[in-house]
């Protein structure tokens, strides 16, 4: 109503300053009374809002627009006056409307041109003078009664303050340093965010000192405020344990439908169903009576919200990248048959409902204690949840996991240490411990690496397929033209040995990047995709997309994967997709880890610049025969293994120990091995209680110059393991391994702990967010803590299901 009184005030004043012609002023005068005293009621009715418009700012959300706040207007008798000063006010509108028909009644008879009024329509017209201007008078009556109800206000709050001034003064407690500079900053700026008047907040000191001590945590707790209620923390909600599911028909619906990219993850969901309830019978039979707590997950898929702009749904279609949304599939797939509770959140609506946010601009904490232990996202839901979280963002991050396809370094994650060294991107800084970031392959130890499921096939199927390959045929990687562009000397070389197929996206012609020699099936769906794969011989890449699910599944239907090597390698440095990524990591071909843990004779990388080197690769390939393929971390097991192991011992809540002992700090648990390369856990010491990986899979190396501690782990079969990075953070790390130290000093770099040549020096980790396996300097030879891990399970030690 406010709105719509505003309306009417700017259309009159709009009209008085427009100009008439002579005629039509003459034509206008006879009527002008009533509309002289129409603006006077108009413009006392602005007066009246104008004035108001402080309280109805401060309304709570869902409030009528003329229900004022009972805390700053006082008691019943203010109530009721204001009832009644809305109920008047719907009336003046009711009676203006009617107004309105009359007026244009008039207008009809004035444009007949009869410029008298009819004798049986002047009584009405006479009345209508008189209920305007007993309108105005009830307007005028309303304006002196808020008047004396904002009066009894001031002098209330008056009495209140006077009473407890010494109460509502910021106490000086040095417990709490922030109190009165966040009391000032209320003082200036509560008004800033309707939020801080959804929590009560109204402008007084009292107001602000609860604010601050009951809602956020900057001031102590009042004394003369009921502690009863603010105490009484929820009980928590008794243990339920997580049950193996495999009916996966709920978990379709929670997913959510009007996306084409949902549609494709619940296809992909549904067509996997059979092999995820195998996976779960088999990882219920390994883990045996193992106790598992059901936990609340939230799974907010940030990229898919309107406000992020959901550039993969309106590509699902096209052939756009389907990566990210096959490893959400089959994130939730997981998480839901491992038996924990489960909320599928993909709009800013349904995340604020969620979370409890209140309504504003995301200054203040959160309604109540957050209701999920893990809340699992992206980038962009990470942004949108510190948007809206207020300060309960900094108290729950740690229950929060990133899905985050090319992973987050340590040196791009830690705030202040990329902004001063040049690591700042807009992707990192988030100061999460670094195994928050869980990736779609193993990229690099510091994250978790997450993964995703390739179809898993039986040992007929296996049969089947070996025996119905066709020796000269092959499928190029890449459904967008652009991929195909300039490739036609490696295209022309294999035309020679094998019939080329491809699966690039049109619509109405052929793409000109794709030769007329290709047999181009166009986009596929993953059925017969998968159909195509299971016929053909070999799976070309042509150096993109990087690292996606296609090759593994082209491997698993037993298909040869024939890639190209990078020289010089990709990285941010030199390549613009890879611009402005937080990692530094150096990409020697389009699926690393297809090359590092696969290899042959299923993968092939060859340098395609060398014609020679290419076609002498196509020969062998044809000679060769392969049976179908899947690494078990890519298998339903594999991944239901993997974050069963995540969420039974990933704690990030828990507060890290000092990253530094001090250099003369005592001994390390540690012992030289027998062939005095590296260290070893100490047989007659004492595990580390609540470790995970468990210390005694420590072993640690002293890598050579310029070498990351992720290859100098590799380089002896094993992982490298920043969780066990504090155990090495010492002086008597490099003792033990005969360095030579004739300084130790401690600093934030996220390369420490490290040995420096020249000059003898040895330098620890200052700051534990910078633990890093990744990173490498020709001046340092890093101090490096590795493990073992289980077979085809590079994200888990032996020891640590």
């Amino acid at each position: 109503m406010h709105s719509f009184v505003k309306h009417l005030c700017s259309q009159y004043v709009v009209e008085r300053q427009g100009t008439m012609a002579l005629p039509a002023l003459l034509t206008r005068l006879l009527p002008l009374r009533r509309l002289f005293v129409l603006g006077i009621g108009f413009f006392t009715l602005c007066f009246l809002m104008t004035s108001l418009g402080g309280q109805f700012s401060a309304r709570r959300l869902g409030d009528s627009p003329f229900t004022i706040r009972t805390e700053v207007m006082g008691g019943p008798e203010s109530r009721g006056v204001l009832r009644k000063m809305s109920d008047l006010l719907e009336l003046m509108v009711k009676r203006m409307d009617a107004l309105a028909r009359l007026e244009n009644g008039s207008e009809l008879h004035r444009a007949g041109g009869d410029l008298h009024f009819p004798a049986d329509r002047m009584p009405p017209g006479a009345g209508l003078m008189e209920r305007i201007q007993a309108i105005a008078q009830n307007v005028s009556d309303i304006a002196v009664k808020v008047d004396q109800i904002l009066r009894h206000s001031l002098l209330l709050h008056s009495k209140v303050s006077e009473g407890r001034r010494d109460q509502c003064e910021a106490p000086s407690d040095p417990k709490f340093p922030d109190c009165s500079g966040k009391v000032e900053w209320m003082r200036a700026r509560w008004t800033s965010d309707p939020c801080y008047a959804f929590f009560g907040v109204d402008g007084t000191e009292c107001s602000f000192l609860i604010y601050l001590s009951e809602v956020e945590w900057f001031c102590p707790p009042l004394p003369w405020r009921n502690q009863t209620a603010a105490q009484r923390a929820p009980k928590p909600l008794p243990k339920v344990q997580a049950v193996f599911r495999s009916n996966l028909s709920h978990l379709l619906d929670l997913m959510g439908s009007g996306k084409e990219s949902l549609i494709f993850m619940k296809k992909r969901t549904k067509r996997l169903t059979a092999q995820w309830a195998l996976a779960a019978r088999r990882l219920a039979q390994k883990l045996g009576a193992t106790q598992r707590d059901q936990k609340q997950i939230l799974v907010h898929i940030g990229f898919l919200t309107e406000e992020s702009g959901d550039v993969f749904s309106p590509r699902v279609l096209k052939g756009g990248p389907l990566g990210e949304m096959v490893q959400w599939a089959d994130i939730l797939t997981a998480l839901y048959v491992l038996g924990h509770g489960l909320r599928v959140t993909v709009s800013l609506k349904e995340l604020q409902s969620n979370l409890g946010v209140p309504p504003g601009r995301g200054s203040c904490p959160l309604t109540m204690p957050l209701p999920f232990d893990l809340i699992y996202t992206d980038y962009h839901g990470l942004q949108q949840m510190k948007q809206h979280m207020g300060l309960s963002f900094k108290k729950y991050r740690c229950r929060i996991r990133v899905i985050d396809t090319f992973g987050t370094e340590p040196a791009y994650n830690h705030e202040e240490y990329a902004t001063l060294h040049g690591y700042r991107t807009n992707w990192g800084y988030w100061n999460l411990n670094p195994k928050q970031f869980m990736t779609m392959f193993p990229h690099t130890p510091d994250n978790s690496f997450m993964g995703f499921v390739s179809e898993e096939l039986n040992e007929t199927e296996k049969r089947l397929i070996k025996g119905g390959k066709a020796s000269n045929m092959a499928v190029v990687y890449g459904k967008e033209a652009s991929i195909w562009k300039g490739k036609e000397k490696f295209l022309g070389i294999l035309n020679k040995y094998m019939e080329i197929h491809g699966t690039v996206y049109y619509e109405s012609q052929r793409p000109p990047e794709v030769p007329a020699f290709v047999k181009n099936h166009g986009l596929l769906p993953q059925p017969e995709f998968q159909q195509l794969l299971r016929k053909a011989k070999l799976f070309i890449g042509f150096g993109f997309p990087y690292e996606g699910p296609a090759p593994l599944e082209a491997i698993a239907n037993g298909c040869i994967f024939l890639q190209s090597r990078f020289s010089p390698p990709h990285s941010s440095l030199n390549h613009e997709f890879f611009r402005g990524k937080p990692t530094s990591r150096e990409v020697f071909s389009q699926h690393p880890y297809a090359e590092n843990f696969i290899g042959k004779p299923h993968v092939w990388t060859v340098d395609y610049n060398n014609s020679e080197e290419f076609e002498a690769a196509i020969k062998a390939i044809m000679r060769t025969q392969v049976d179908p393929y899947l690494p078990y971390e890519y298998t339903c097991e594999g991944m239901l293994e993997r974050i069963h192991a995540y969420i039974q011992h990933q704690d990030f809540c828990i507060a890290p120990g000092p990253a530094l002992p001090e250099a003369h700090a005592p001994q390390s648990p540690f012992v030289l091995a027998p062939n005095a390369t590296h260290l070893e856990w100490a047989r007659n010491t004492s595990l580390a209680p609540g470790a995970w990986p468990p210390a005694h899979a420590l072993r640690a190396w002293l890598a050579v110059p310029g070498r990351a501690c992720t290859d100098t782990c590799l380089d002896h079969g094993l992982i490298c393991e920043p969780s066990f990075f504090p155990f090495l953070n010492s002086q008597d790390a490099f003792l033990k391994l005969q360095v030579p130290c004739d300084s130790t000093e401690s600093e934030m770099n996220h390369l420490y702990p490290a040995f420096a040549q020249p000059g003898q020096e040895c330098y620890l980790q200052k700051e534990p967010l910078l633990f890093s396996c990744a990173g490498s300097n020709t001046k340092y030879r890093r101090l490096c803590p590795c493990r073992d891990f289980r077979k085809g399970q590079v994200a888990l030690c032996q020891g640590c299901l």
